[in-house]
């Protein structure tokens, strides 16, 4: 079961920042999951929330910013960890920073609450730049997106996010060609899913797991990847119980 940081190392820098995607590479993670929207000005930024309040010191919906605006802020809101300003970052940039270090990166595409018109081929074209479209994970809660990403670049692996109580099932990830699914934590309970996926060869990758026994609840059932925000102590607990 590999383990892939969750918005970078979640837990011990900001979250879908330079620093944070380094940190978990040095921590030895099989891979993190980033999530991305576009700017004013058509760029791919990698930011979680449609807005900038949360997590930097500005305002503001990230689609109203340009890029040149957007790189102002300081996404490095509580000053815990160096250096105290962070850019949000372009997809571009964190292709460039992890190509050297194998990593499987999750790209999740923001387009639920607001649909970014192109935001599918301008992403693809991003990571097919830096030929790393082989070790790209595409997902949405938006699975129209998926099926768009599958529509432009056959090859993609796509994966269909599903949580807050509404489940996705392995026969909805055949018919939009999506290898996997990426339920919350807590939907493995469900008793039909993992079997169910299993009988299709659809690939689960819950997210976030926070405490051994979801970690071994996850690891007992095969899944192919967890999505943590501890990355050293779910290395830690699954180095223990072997």
């Amino acid at each position: 079961m590999k383990i892939w940081g969750h918005r970078g190392a979640y837990s011990s820098a900001p979250e879908n920042t330079l620093e944070g995607f380094k940190l978990a590479a040095q921590m030895g993670a099989d891979g993190v999951e980033l999530d991305v929207q576009l700017t004013k000005d058509g760029e791919v930024v990698v930011i979680h929330d449609e807005t900038v309040d949360r997590t930097s010191n500005g305002q503001g919906w990230v689609k109203d910013f340009t890029l040149s605006e957007i790189k102002k802020l300081n996404f490095n809101k509580r000053g815990l960890t160096e250096p105290m300003f962070m850019e949000v970052p372009t997809l571009a940039e964190v292709l460039e920073l992890l190509k050297s270090t194998g990593l499987t990166i999750n790209i999740e595409l923001k387009t639920g609450i607001i649909y970014y018109d192109g935001i599918e081929s301008i992403a693809l074209k991003v990571v097919e730049q830096y030929g790393m479209s082989d070790r790209i994970v595409w997902s949405s809660f938006n699975h129209y997106s998926i099926q768009k990403i599958k529509r432009l670049e056959s090859s993609s692996r796509t994966a269909l996010l599903c949580g807050g109580g509404i489940l996705v099932t392995g026969e909805q990830c055949e018919k939009v060609g999506a290898e996997a699914i990426h339920p919350s934590v807590h939907m493995l309970r469900y008793p039909s899913l993992v079997e169910d996926c299993n009988k299709r060869g659809i690939l689960i990758r819950p997210w976030t797991v926070t405490n051994d026994e979801e970690l071994k609840l996850a690891e007992s059932f095969g899944v192919d990847s967890v999505m943590v925000n501890q990355i050293d102590w779910a290395k830690d607990v699954l180095a223990y119980g072997k």
